[in-house]
Protein backbone atom coordinates (compact mmCIF):
# COMPACT_ATOMS: atom_id res chain seq x y z
CA UNK A 1 0.00 0.00 0.00
CA UNK A 2 1.14 3.54 -0.77
CA UNK A 3 -0.16 6.70 0.86
CA UNK A 4 -0.18 10.47 0.44
CA UNK A 5 -0.61 12.70 3.51
CA UNK A 6 -1.32 16.37 2.77
CA UNK A 7 -1.70 18.87 5.59
CA UNK A 8 -1.02 22.40 6.79
CA UNK A 9 1.12 22.87 9.86
CA UNK A 10 4.27 21.25 11.20
CA UNK A 11 3.28 20.61 14.84
CA UNK A 12 2.47 17.11 16.03
CA UNK A 13 -1.09 16.11 15.16
CA UNK A 14 -3.14 13.49 13.29
CA UNK A 15 -1.22 13.94 10.03
CA UNK A 16 2.14 13.40 11.72
CA UNK A 17 0.77 10.49 13.75
CA UNK A 18 -0.56 8.82 10.61
CA UNK A 19 2.83 9.31 8.92
CA UNK A 20 4.70 7.78 11.85
CA UNK A 21 2.32 4.81 12.03
CA UNK A 22 2.51 4.06 8.30
CA UNK A 23 6.28 4.48 8.13
CA UNK A 24 6.72 2.18 11.13
CA UNK A 25 4.78 -0.47 9.20
CA UNK A 26 7.01 -0.16 6.13
CA UNK A 27 4.45 1.53 3.87
CA UNK A 28 5.40 3.81 0.99
CA UNK A 29 4.43 7.31 2.10
CA UNK A 30 4.63 10.80 0.61
CA UNK A 31 3.98 13.71 2.99
CA UNK A 32 3.21 17.22 1.79
CA UNK A 33 3.22 19.77 4.62
CA UNK A 34 2.31 23.41 3.97
CA UNK A 35 2.62 26.36 6.39
CA UNK A 36 -0.48 27.02 8.50
CA UNK A 37 0.37 30.35 10.15
CA UNK A 38 2.51 33.34 9.11
CA UNK A 39 5.09 32.39 11.74
CA UNK A 40 5.78 29.12 9.88
CA UNK A 41 7.35 30.97 6.98
CA UNK A 42 7.21 30.26 3.26
CA UNK A 43 8.66 26.75 3.01
CA UNK A 44 6.55 23.79 1.87
CA UNK A 45 8.01 20.36 2.62
CA UNK A 46 7.62 17.20 0.54
CA UNK A 47 9.12 13.99 1.96
CA UNK A 48 9.13 10.40 0.69
CA UNK A 49 9.42 7.27 2.84
CA UNK A 50 10.02 3.70 1.67
CA UNK A 51 10.52 0.56 3.71
CA UNK A 52 10.42 2.40 7.02
CA UNK A 53 12.97 5.09 6.13
CA UNK A 54 12.95 8.56 4.62
CA UNK A 55 14.51 8.42 1.16
CA UNK A 56 13.90 11.95 -0.14
CA UNK A 57 12.98 15.44 1.06
CA UNK A 58 12.33 18.53 -0.98
CA UNK A 59 11.57 22.08 0.10
CA UNK A 60 9.59 24.46 -2.09
CA UNK A 61 9.71 28.12 -1.17
CA UNK A 62 6.80 30.28 -2.30
CA UNK A 63 6.55 34.09 -2.11
CA UNK A 64 3.45 34.20 0.12
CA UNK A 65 2.89 33.53 3.81
CA UNK A 66 -0.17 31.83 5.26
CA UNK A 67 -3.07 32.40 4.90
CA UNK A 68 -2.42 34.04 1.52
CA UNK A 69 -0.29 31.04 0.52
CA UNK A 70 -3.26 28.65 0.84
CA UNK A 71 -4.27 29.34 -2.77
CA UNK A 72 -0.87 28.02 -3.92
CA UNK A 73 -0.85 24.87 -1.76
CA UNK A 74 -2.57 22.67 -4.40
CA UNK A 75 0.32 23.31 -6.79
CA UNK A 76 3.00 21.87 -4.48
CA UNK A 77 4.18 19.58 -5.95
CA UNK A 78 2.96 20.20 -9.47
CA UNK A 79 2.64 16.46 -10.16
CA UNK A 80 0.83 14.65 -7.34
CA UNK A 81 2.19 11.27 -6.20
CA UNK A 82 0.53 8.11 -7.48
CA UNK A 83 -0.88 6.31 -4.42
CA UNK A 84 -3.48 3.84 -3.23
CA UNK A 85 -4.83 6.13 -0.48
CA UNK A 86 -4.81 9.93 -0.27
CA UNK A 87 -5.45 11.63 3.09
CA UNK A 88 -6.24 15.35 2.86
CA UNK A 89 -6.32 17.11 6.23
CA UNK A 90 -8.28 20.13 5.01
CA UNK A 91 -10.66 20.81 2.10
CA UNK A 92 -7.99 22.05 -0.32
CA UNK A 93 -5.75 19.07 0.42
CA UNK A 94 -8.67 16.70 -0.09
CA UNK A 95 -9.77 18.47 -3.30
CA UNK A 96 -6.29 17.96 -4.70
CA UNK A 97 -6.73 14.27 -3.94
CA UNK A 98 -10.08 14.21 -5.75
CA UNK A 99 -8.35 15.63 -8.83
CA UNK A 100 -5.64 12.98 -8.46
CA UNK A 101 -8.31 10.29 -8.24
CA UNK A 102 -9.89 11.57 -11.45
CA UNK A 103 -6.44 11.44 -13.06
CA UNK A 104 -6.08 7.84 -11.77
CA UNK A 105 -3.20 8.85 -9.53
CA UNK A 106 -5.12 8.05 -6.34
CA UNK A 107 -7.48 5.12 -5.86
CA UNK A 108 -9.22 6.30 -2.71
CA UNK A 109 -9.42 9.76 -1.15
CA UNK A 110 -10.22 10.62 2.47
CA UNK A 111 -11.04 13.95 4.10
CA UNK A 112 -9.61 14.15 7.63
CA UNK A 113 -10.96 17.32 9.24
CA UNK A 114 -8.88 18.51 12.19
CA UNK A 115 -11.37 21.21 13.23
CA UNK A 116 -14.72 22.78 12.46
CA UNK A 117 -15.79 26.39 12.88
CA UNK A 118 -18.86 28.05 11.38
CA UNK A 119 -18.14 31.14 9.27
CA UNK A 120 -14.44 30.37 9.23
CA UNK A 121 -13.42 33.63 7.60
CA UNK A 122 -16.32 35.75 8.83
CA UNK A 123 -20.04 35.59 8.19
CA UNK A 124 -20.98 36.01 4.55
CA UNK A 125 -17.45 36.74 3.30
CA UNK A 126 -16.24 35.50 -0.07
CA UNK A 127 -13.51 33.46 1.61
CA UNK A 128 -16.05 31.68 3.82
CA UNK A 129 -18.34 30.92 0.88
CA UNK A 130 -15.43 29.47 -1.12
CA UNK A 131 -14.25 27.43 1.88
CA UNK A 132 -17.74 26.04 2.49
CA UNK A 133 -18.14 25.14 -1.18
CA UNK A 134 -14.91 23.15 -1.26
CA UNK A 135 -15.56 21.55 2.13
CA UNK A 136 -19.07 20.48 1.11
CA UNK A 137 -17.75 19.06 -2.16
CA UNK A 138 -15.12 17.01 -0.35
CA UNK A 139 -17.62 15.71 2.22
CA UNK A 140 -19.80 14.43 -0.62
CA UNK A 141 -17.13 13.15 -3.02
CA UNK A 142 -14.49 11.65 -0.71
CA UNK A 143 -14.54 7.91 -0.12
CA UNK A 144 -14.86 8.60 3.61
CA UNK A 145 -14.34 11.43 6.07
CA UNK A 146 -12.78 11.50 9.53
CA UNK A 147 -13.83 13.92 12.29
CA UNK A 148 -12.19 14.54 15.67
CA UNK A 149 -15.46 14.69 17.63
CA UNK A 150 -19.20 14.11 17.44
CA UNK A 151 -19.68 17.87 17.86
CA UNK A 152 -17.59 18.53 14.75
CA UNK A 153 -19.39 15.87 12.70
CA UNK A 154 -22.82 17.21 13.68
CA UNK A 155 -21.76 20.82 13.15
CA UNK A 156 -20.39 20.12 9.66
CA UNK A 157 -23.44 18.07 8.72
CA UNK A 158 -25.74 20.95 9.73
CA UNK A 159 -23.57 23.55 8.02
CA UNK A 160 -23.52 21.76 4.68
CA UNK A 161 -26.91 20.06 4.83
CA UNK A 162 -25.24 16.68 4.56
CA UNK A 163 -27.32 13.53 4.57
CA UNK A 164 -27.22 10.32 2.56
CA UNK A 165 -24.96 11.76 -0.12
CA UNK A 166 -22.20 12.55 2.34
CA UNK A 167 -19.23 10.23 2.71
CA UNK A 168 -19.22 7.90 5.68
CA UNK A 169 -17.94 9.82 8.70
CA UNK A 170 -15.67 8.14 11.26
CA UNK A 171 -14.81 9.67 14.64
CA UNK A 172 -11.12 9.47 15.53
CA UNK A 173 -10.15 11.60 18.55
CA UNK A 174 -6.72 13.07 19.11
CA UNK A 175 -4.29 10.50 20.46
CA UNK A 176 -0.83 10.17 21.94
CA UNK A 177 2.08 7.75 21.56
CA UNK A 178 1.77 6.21 25.00
CA UNK A 179 4.71 3.86 24.52
CA UNK A 180 7.15 6.74 24.15
CA UNK A 181 5.72 9.60 26.23
CA UNK A 182 7.57 10.33 29.49
CA UNK A 183 5.26 10.90 32.45
CA UNK A 184 5.38 13.09 35.52
CA UNK A 185 7.07 11.64 38.59
CA UNK A 186 4.87 10.69 41.56
CA UNK A 187 6.33 13.69 43.42
CA UNK A 188 6.07 16.02 40.42
CA UNK A 189 3.84 18.40 42.36
CA UNK A 190 6.93 19.61 44.23
CA UNK A 191 8.12 21.55 41.17
CA UNK A 192 5.10 23.89 41.32
CA UNK A 193 5.39 24.27 37.56
CA UNK A 194 2.44 25.05 35.29
CA UNK A 195 2.67 24.43 31.55
CA UNK A 196 0.75 25.81 28.57
CA UNK A 197 1.07 24.28 25.10
CA UNK A 198 -0.44 25.95 22.06
CA UNK A 199 -0.72 28.84 19.62
CA UNK A 200 -0.30 32.26 21.21
CA UNK A 201 -3.54 33.89 20.12
CA UNK A 202 -6.30 35.52 22.17
CA UNK A 203 -8.69 32.56 22.11
CA UNK A 204 -6.12 30.35 23.88
CA UNK A 205 -6.25 32.47 27.03
CA UNK A 206 -2.53 32.75 27.72
CA UNK A 207 -3.03 36.30 28.97
CA UNK A 208 -5.44 34.94 31.59
CA UNK A 209 -2.76 32.48 32.69
CA UNK A 210 -0.22 35.29 33.17
CA UNK A 211 -2.76 37.25 35.20
CA UNK A 212 -3.46 34.17 37.32
CA UNK A 213 0.26 33.68 37.96
CA UNK A 214 0.52 37.31 39.08
CA UNK A 215 -2.43 36.85 41.46
CA UNK A 216 -0.78 33.79 42.98
CA UNK A 217 2.48 35.69 43.41
CA UNK A 218 0.61 38.47 45.23
CA UNK A 219 -0.68 35.79 47.63
CA UNK A 220 2.84 34.50 48.20
CA UNK A 221 2.20 31.36 46.11
CA UNK A 222 4.97 31.50 43.55
CA UNK A 223 4.71 29.16 40.55
CA UNK A 224 6.86 28.60 37.50
CA UNK A 225 5.11 28.92 34.13
CA UNK A 226 6.34 27.27 30.92
CA UNK A 227 4.78 28.49 27.67
CA UNK A 228 5.40 26.22 24.67
CA UNK A 229 4.42 27.67 21.32
CA UNK A 230 4.50 30.85 19.31
CA UNK A 231 2.03 33.18 17.66
CA UNK A 232 1.13 36.80 16.99
CA UNK A 233 0.76 37.65 20.70
CA UNK A 234 4.17 36.35 21.75
CA UNK A 235 5.83 39.79 21.90
CA UNK A 236 3.00 41.31 23.95
CA UNK A 237 2.89 38.35 26.33
CA UNK A 238 6.63 38.41 26.86
CA UNK A 239 6.47 42.10 27.77
CA UNK A 240 3.87 41.32 30.47
CA UNK A 241 5.55 38.26 31.94
CA UNK A 242 7.67 38.05 35.06
CA UNK A 243 10.99 36.23 35.30
CA UNK A 244 9.10 33.15 36.51
CA UNK A 245 7.57 32.68 33.05
CA UNK A 246 9.70 30.88 30.44
CA UNK A 247 8.76 31.16 26.78
CA UNK A 248 10.13 28.20 24.83
CA UNK A 249 8.79 29.35 21.45
CA UNK A 250 7.99 26.82 18.75
CA UNK A 251 9.58 23.46 19.63
CA UNK A 252 9.97 21.43 16.43
CA UNK A 253 10.84 18.12 18.11
CA UNK A 254 7.68 16.83 19.76
CA UNK A 255 9.73 14.55 21.99
CA UNK A 256 11.21 17.67 23.55
CA UNK A 257 7.67 18.97 24.03
CA UNK A 258 6.80 15.71 25.78
CA UNK A 259 9.84 16.07 28.05
CA UNK A 260 8.84 19.60 29.02
CA UNK A 261 5.31 18.43 29.83
CA UNK A 262 6.59 15.60 32.02
CA UNK A 263 8.62 18.12 34.03
CA UNK A 264 5.51 20.16 34.91
CA UNK A 265 2.95 19.68 37.69
CA UNK A 266 -0.23 21.10 36.10
CA UNK A 267 -1.35 21.51 32.48
CA UNK A 268 -3.57 24.51 31.72
CA UNK A 269 -5.98 25.19 28.85
CA UNK A 270 -7.71 28.51 29.68
CA UNK A 271 -9.63 28.86 26.40
CA UNK A 272 -11.51 32.12 26.05
CA UNK A 273 -15.26 31.54 25.90
CA UNK A 274 -15.64 33.37 22.59
CA UNK A 275 -18.50 31.99 20.51
CA UNK A 276 -16.46 31.84 17.31
CA UNK A 277 -13.67 29.59 18.59
CA UNK A 278 -13.37 26.26 16.74
CA UNK A 279 -12.33 24.60 20.02
CA UNK A 280 -16.05 24.18 20.80
CA UNK A 281 -16.13 21.49 18.10
CA UNK A 282 -12.58 20.16 18.45
CA UNK A 283 -10.63 17.59 20.40
CA UNK A 284 -7.58 19.70 21.29
CA UNK A 285 -4.30 17.84 20.97
CA UNK A 286 -2.75 19.62 23.92
CA UNK A 287 -5.26 18.00 26.28
CA UNK A 288 -4.26 14.51 25.15
CA UNK A 289 -0.59 15.48 25.51
CA UNK A 290 -1.25 16.66 29.07
CA UNK A 291 -3.13 13.45 29.90
CA UNK A 292 -0.43 11.21 28.42
CA UNK A 293 2.12 12.98 30.62
CA UNK A 294 -0.04 12.40 33.71
CA UNK A 295 -0.73 16.08 34.31
CA UNK A 296 -3.74 17.24 36.29
CA UNK A 297 -5.54 19.64 33.93
CA UNK A 298 -7.22 22.98 34.59
CA UNK A 299 -9.39 24.19 31.71
CA UNK A 300 -12.44 26.22 30.80
CA UNK A 301 -15.59 24.54 29.49
CA UNK A 302 -14.94 25.39 25.83
CA UNK A 303 -13.84 21.94 24.49
CA UNK A 304 -16.77 19.54 24.04
CA UNK A 305 -15.08 16.91 26.24
CA UNK A 306 -14.41 19.26 29.19
CA UNK A 307 -17.07 17.71 31.47
CA UNK A 308 -15.90 14.18 30.64
CA UNK A 309 -12.32 15.13 31.53
CA UNK A 310 -13.56 16.52 34.83
CA UNK A 311 -15.54 13.39 35.71
CA UNK A 312 -13.08 10.77 34.49
CA UNK A 313 -9.58 12.23 34.00
CA UNK A 314 -8.90 14.30 37.10
CA UNK A 315 -9.41 17.67 35.37
CA UNK A 316 -10.98 20.76 36.90
CA UNK A 317 -13.23 23.02 34.84
CA UNK A 318 -13.13 26.71 35.76
CA UNK A 319 -14.64 29.99 34.62
CA UNK A 320 -12.86 32.08 32.00
CA UNK A 321 -11.40 34.33 34.68
CA UNK A 322 -7.92 34.88 36.15
CA UNK A 323 -9.13 34.54 39.77
CA UNK A 324 -10.85 31.22 39.03
CA UNK A 325 -7.78 29.94 37.20
CA UNK A 326 -5.47 31.00 40.04
CA UNK A 327 -7.68 29.27 42.61
CA UNK A 328 -7.75 26.06 40.56
CA UNK A 329 -3.96 26.01 40.13
CA UNK A 330 -3.53 26.59 43.86
CA UNK A 331 -6.02 23.80 44.60
CA UNK A 332 -4.22 21.38 42.27
CA UNK A 333 -0.95 21.87 44.14
CA UNK A 334 -2.34 22.05 47.69
CA UNK A 335 -2.62 18.33 48.46
CA UNK A 336 0.04 15.78 47.42
CA UNK A 337 -2.48 12.95 47.85
CA UNK A 338 -5.11 14.59 45.67
CA UNK A 339 -2.49 15.55 43.07
CA UNK A 340 -1.33 11.92 42.85
CA UNK A 341 -4.93 10.73 42.50
CA UNK A 342 -5.56 13.20 39.66
CA UNK A 343 -2.29 12.12 38.02
CA UNK A 344 -3.39 8.48 38.10
CA UNK A 345 -6.82 9.39 36.70
CA UNK A 346 -5.16 11.25 33.82
CA UNK A 347 -2.89 8.32 32.97
CA UNK A 348 -5.72 5.80 33.16
CA UNK A 349 -7.98 7.89 30.94
CA UNK A 350 -5.17 8.43 28.41
CA UNK A 351 -4.92 4.69 27.73
CA UNK A 352 -8.04 4.95 25.55
CA UNK A 353 -6.23 7.21 23.11
CA UNK A 354 -3.08 5.39 22.08
CA UNK A 355 -2.33 6.40 18.48
CA UNK A 356 -1.26 2.85 17.60
CA UNK A 357 -4.68 1.51 18.58
CA UNK A 358 -6.72 4.37 17.08
CA UNK A 359 -4.95 4.30 13.72
CA UNK A 360 -4.94 0.52 13.37
CA UNK A 361 -8.69 0.47 13.94
CA UNK A 362 -9.38 3.33 11.50
CA UNK A 363 -7.27 1.94 8.66
CA UNK A 364 -8.93 -1.45 9.04
CA UNK A 365 -12.34 0.20 8.80
CA UNK A 366 -11.26 2.15 5.72
CA UNK A 367 -9.78 -1.05 4.17
CA UNK A 368 -6.40 0.63 3.64
CA UNK A 369 -4.34 -1.10 6.30
CA UNK A 370 -0.61 -1.02 5.43
CA UNK A 371 -0.60 -4.76 6.07
CA UNK A 372 -3.25 -5.41 3.42
CA UNK A 373 -2.72 -6.02 -0.28
CA UNK A 374 -4.13 -3.14 -2.33
CA UNK A 375 -7.36 -3.81 -4.20
CA UNK A 376 -7.29 -3.41 -7.95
Amino acid sequence: MSFAIVSNGFADGPAQALRDYLVSHGADVVTIFHPLTPEQGTRHHVATYTGGAQVDERTVRLPLRAPSSFVLDPFVPLLPPSVHAWFGFNPLACARGLVARRQRRARRVFLWSVDFVPDRFGRGTLQTRVYDTVDRLCCRRADARIELSEAAREGRNRRHGLAARAADAHIVPMGAWLDRVPTTRPDGFRRRSVVFLGHLVARQGVGTLLDAAALLADRGEEIEVDVIGTGPLEGELRSRATDRVTFHGYVADHREVERLLSDAAVGVAPYARAAETFTRYADPGKLKAYLAAGLPIVLTDVPPNASELASQAGAEVVADDAHALANAISHALASPEEWRARRESALTYARRFDWAMLLEDLLERLAVSPRAKPTR
